[in-house]
């Protein structure tokens, strides 16, 4: 539907988006340029030089506010900018006065810093420029100035090696060296427990996140990532497929700007299995603001073109972007708003998302043929991108995803309080929780773990795991005055199932908060356990008949003494039932007694 839309768009279809003042001016005043402007096109700005510049902008103009919004692992402040017609900086005040929400973060990754450039000179001319206030009426606009406050002071010229400028930029990983752009669901960065609280703070409508990418060579001086149009939701998704996304690609066609998606395929050229959607799940920025019906965008300037056409890409996409959400507010407000009401009464919910390979668009792709010489280092062939050599094809695009795996959405969760980090980050992410008021037993749903795989090696400080399949089963199980009750009758249901779930991509399981219930504490000694277990089979038929059984099925299992006694420990009351039993518990069970958080 996308790439038809567009091509009808940019064939002059009557659903083209309506002509928007453009800046009257490309240079501001002398004592406005940012740093960028002021140096020689391959410059960005340090840290301190971007907060000065937008103090400056708060203290002279009443519409920018910029203020302290949490901390960082740099101890340094992670800062706020916000830009309306008349200096209303609240949220509160600012939904009522039925302005949409666009919050705009740079800087996750230090190194690639485009997005911090072209933000500095947006918020200038969103004030100064005739042509832009206007932007305002029905917008605010939040702007994270650097998000990675951490990696922005560790500055250097030589972490990003493929890339092509600026002279110098910050580090990619953080104070503790985290990815942030890997952290928003399991928090372990003070950046990302900050944003969190930003992002419940405002609610915005729409998100955006600065990269510059890695990868091939190509011709755009821009790609893009949308929040995945499936995971999204249905009302979302129409307008940002029917009406964002096509406006956004003839503007910037227009200026010289040709966008694609983000350019991920199997190989080195899309000729062969062609063009994949990027499926950004809650660790994510835009998946993770996806949870809270935000539309997201990350922006991914090409690392091999110069730095100043680079700036102006991501400031004409911004700039492009407000024009269309201006045009478009009522449509998105009601859009969101029929979200927010359907996510409230939806029942069942996604947990993971597989690729369907039998669906697929074409788009014209403009690329660089892949060819193969001698490398100079090996000897061997090496890969490179003729750029002498520049193509427009048709290839595939492969942009729809499925559910893999699903969930009916229980009543409420009870959480025990022993998991208080686990509490924590429901909290950030605007969860209501509740307290039992006195000791109560339930009969639940309860989850055990069955078979998973964990990367070998850390990944971003966790043993991430996956492909989990879990038991289900009614249980009664003991809960205690002050245990949480997460009830689903709340705005941000989505976000509590998605990582409360342990089957989820993203879940709190997957991230390693509950490992300590797959560990066993207690077992046996065989030389003692051999006349219990004898004495147990002699007093339950069953069981033998059950051992018995699975010797047949298994000649491997029939030669383990070891084994057949494994097998018979952990069908007898000394096995531990907390052993891999999931802690957090479903409930349907009607209302519980409880008091507030």
């Amino acid at each position: 539907m996308f790439s038809v839309l567009l091509a009808a768009l940019l064939a002059g279809s009557p659903t083209a988006t309506v002509p928007f003042p453009q800046p009257t001016s490309s240079v501001a005043a002398a004592d406005w340029l940012t740093p960028f402007e002021k140096g020689n096109g391959n410059t960005t700005a340090t840290y301190q030089e971007c907060i000065d510049y937008y103090q400056r902008l708060d203290t002279r103009y009443a519409e920018v506010t910029m203020r302290r919004a949490g901390t960082t692992d740099s101890g340094r402040p992670l800062h706020e900018v916000v830009i309306s017609a008349d200096g209303q900086n609240d949220p509160v005040g600012t939904r009522a006065a039925k302005r949409q929400v666009v919050l705009i973060q740079n800087g996750i990754h230090p190194g690639e810093p485009e997005g911090i450039d072209a933000s500095m000179m947006l918020a200038r001319d969103l004030v100064r420029e005739p042509a832009l206030r206007p932007l305002l009426d029905h917008l605010t606009v939040v702007i994270i100035p650097i998000y990675n406050v951490d990696g922005a002071l560790n500055r250097n010229s030589t972490s990003r090696a493929n890339q092509n400028g600026p002279e110098s930029f910050g580090f990619r990983g953080n104070a503790r060296n985290l990815d942030l752009n890997r952290d928003y669901v399991k928090q372990d960065s003070r950046n990302a427990q900050s944003f969190a609280d930003l992002i419940q703070k405002w609610q915005p409508e729409v998100f955006v996140d600065t990269h510059t990418s890695n990868g091939a060579d190509y011709q755009y001086t821009m790609t893009l990532i949308a929040t995945q149009k499936d995971k999204l939701h249905p009302a979302l998704s129409a307008y940002l497929t029917g009406r964002l996304l096509p406006s956004l690609y003839q503007g910037m066609e227009q200026r010289q700007w040709p966008l694609t998606p983000y350019v991920d395929f199997e190989g080195r050229t899309p000729d062969a299995r062609g063009l994949q959607g990027f499926l950004e799940t809650p660790r994510y920025s835009s998946g993770y603001a996806a949870l809270f019906n935000t539309i997201g965008f990350i922006t991914e300037t090409h690392m091999l073109k110069a730095y100043r056409p680079r700036v102006k890409a991501t400031y004409d996409f911004l700039y492009l972007l407000l024009q269309q959400l201006h045009l478009s507010a009522e449509e998105l407000g009601k859009a969101r708003a029929e979200a927010n009401r359907q996510t409230a009464a939806q029942q069942t919910f996604p947990l993971v998302w597989q690729l369907d390979t039998t669906r697929a668009e074409t788009l014209q792709f403009r690329g660089y043929e892949g060819r193969t010489k001698a490398s100079e280092v090996s000897g061997l062939p090496r890969l490179y991108y003729d750029q002498k050599a520049p193509y427009t094809k048709p290839v595939k695009y492969f942009n729809t995803f499925r559910p893999a795996v699903q969930v009916q959405a229980p009543q409420a969760y009870v959480l025990p309080q022993a998991w208080g980090e686990v509490a924590e980050r429901l909290r950030r992410g605007g969860v209501q929780l509740r307290r039992l008021s006195r000791d109560t037993t339930l009969t639940a749903e309860v989850y055990y773990l069955g078979d998973f795989a964990t990367v070998p090696r850390p990944y971003e400080g966790h043993y991430l795991h996956s492909r989990l399949q879990v038991r289900q089963e009614q249980q009664k199980q003991r809960f205690y005055r002050g245990d949480y009750v997460v009830s689903l009758d709340q705005p941000h249901r989505r976000f509590a199932i998605e990582t409360l779930e342990p089957q989820a991509t993203d879940s709190f399981f997957a991230w390693g908060f509950f490992d300590s219930v797959l560990q066993q504490k207690e077992h046996f000694s065989d030389y003692v356990f051999e006349d219990v277990a004898a004495d147990l089979l002699r007093r339950d038929p069953k069981l033998r008949q059950q051992l018995e059984e699975r010797k047949k099925a298994d000649p491997a299992f029939a030669k383990s003494a070891s084994a057949q006694l494994e097998f018979v420990y952990r069908h007898s009351p000394y096995y531990e039932p907390s052993h891999l039993r999931y802690p957090v518990v479903r409930w349907q069970g009607g209302a519980l007694n409880t008091t507030g958080d």
